[in-house]
């Protein structure tokens, strides 16, 4: 992401604007915030979800994020 400062944001998907669902590589960092409203996962996670969106496209995915 060149907005925050070449950030990787492997396998990205962007559901609420700038929000997006993406893989971190920071995997000892999950669970604790770390990003600007975004929802990071498991490279692997954020692979097989981005897998599943770009197969039945973006307008029949519904992402919900609660806390």
């Amino acid at each position: 992401s060149k907005k925050y400062h070449n950030s990787p944001m492997p396998n990205s998907i962007f559901f609420n604007g700038g929000i997006a669902m993406h893989g971190t590589y920071e995997v000892a960092r999950l669970g604790k915030p770390a990003s600007h409203g975004c929802v990071r996962l498991h490279p692997k996670a954020a692979a097989a979800v981005f897998e599943l969106v770009r197969q039945h496209g973006m307008e029949n995915a519904r992402i919900i994020v609660t806390q």
